[in-house]
């Protein structure tokens, strides 16, 4: 039935094929459980109320059954197979227990069968409504012609209440269904945004990664043609040093491209003293505790874009860098009284710590900038010594 996946199925098209085929036998062992068992008990008891005699049963129930093996098959996401089968069967139960054994309720199977077909639909789905309904109310009707004993009674049990029953069903099922397209559709935008995050962060790792070898770079060539008639020695010390950090910058960004980059605080502080000292900036470390393991990495983050940004827009004389168990805090003189470009790095790192509950603050003020980042305290663990007491 049209051109889409079609029940449980269609709600796991955005997913692996592995994780597609267990999310749709769950859903389809939910809808085992939750819905067919229901149906069922309530064809029972139309079927009982209604039946007058063993083949008038027989009759209600082949209607009640097709109806099953259609919900049955709608909760595998193919129905193809059965939906003409089932309808023609529901379709010619209706007017079989308006004319035959005046059972007003034997519009039950097609109650179930046409909204669910109709869920199907790409296309006509008005036109294919309106012919439901039309259908339940021509056949209803015709109890009119047939029997004129009781004409609002009848009117009101086989044209009325089937035809409404129908229409109640049939919205349900479209309110159904569009509620969960408005779930798929919410879920591919969480997928997007999650994609797009990760963009970001790629994009912001590779610009750490080569943003800051690059200026580098630059700042060791300058000085190379400083020298290059003076000092020849070093200036050859200077190129293998740059051809070294391009070949370390190669290898992170495989690594960044297989996800095996993590930074390592210890040797970015390493590499900020060496650059601020090769572009003549004092540097002074202070180390107030060790800093623990689970922020290492992104410490390490902070100060490799607070040394780019300095670097770029700063002209700094003086850089002091604190560590602390938890965090860490840049300070540099040199800062421009005009108001600082956009520091996208730093933005997108306040995100990222954010996110692992710590806090990155930025300030500007009388010539300084100061860039820290703070991570809560771990909690100290309850040891055996205060389960003893």
């Amino acid at each position: 039935m049209g051109g889409r996946p079609e029940g449980p199925a269609r709600r796991t098209a955005l997913l692996g094929p592995a994780d597609a085929r267990t999310t749709q036998g769950q859903l389809r062992r939910w809808h085992l459980v939750t819905i067919i068992p229901p149906l069922a008990i309530v064809g029972a008891v139309l079927i009982k109320v209604d039946a007058r005699s063993w083949w008038e049963a027989c009759v209600l129930a082949l209607g009640v059954l097709a109806a099953l093996v259609l919900v049955e098959r709608w909760t595998t996401g193919d129905t193809s197979r059965v939906a003409l089968p089932c309808l023609v069967v529901v379709a010619a139960v209706w007017p079989f227990g308006v004319l035959v054994t005046d059972s007003h309720t034997a519009f039950y199977g097609l109650l179930i069968v046409g909204p669910y077909l109709l869920s199907g639909l790409s296309h006509h789905r008005r036109a294919a409504t309106l012919a439901l309904v039309g259908y339940v109310a021509a056949v209803g009707a015709a109890k009119l012609l047939v029997s004129r004993d009781d004409v609002p009674g009848d009117l009101l049990t086989y044209v009325l209440i089937p035809t409404a029953v129908t229409v109640v069903a049939t919205g349900f099922m479209f309110a159904n269904q569009r509620f969960y397209e408005i779930v798929e559709r919410s879920r591919e935008r969480e997928a997007e945004l999650a994609v797009i995050r990760e963009r970001v962060r790629f994009a912001s790792d590779l610009h750490d990664i080569q943003g800051h070898t690059l200026h580098v770079v630059k700042l060791k060539v300058t000085l190379a043609e400083k020298l290059v008639r003076t000092d020849i020695e070093r200036v050859e010390d200077e190129l293998r040093e740059v051809h070294a950090l391009v070949g370390d910058t190669i290898s992170q960004t495989k690594e960044l491209a297989y996800a095996q980059r993590r930074l390592n605080l210890s040797v970015e502080l390493e590499n900020a003293k060496n650059l601020f000292e090769a572009a003549g900036i004092r540097v002074r470390v202070n180390r107030e505790a060790e800093v623990d393991g689970r922020v290492d990495e992104l410490l390490g983050q902070v100060l490799r874009e607070t040394t780019t940004n300095i670097l770029r827009h700063a002209e700094a004389t003086r850089v002091r860098i604190t560590l602390s168990e938890t965090g860490i805090t840049i300070v540099n003189d040199g800062a421009r009284r005009a108001p600082l470009p956009g520091l996208r790095g730093l933005a997108v790192l306040r995100e990222r710590v954010g996110d692992n509950g710590g806090e990155l603050t930025v300030e500007q003020q009388e010539g300084r900038f100061v860039t820290a980042a703070e991570f809560p305290a771990q909690a100290p663990p309850t040891g055996r010594k205060d389960a003893a007491r």
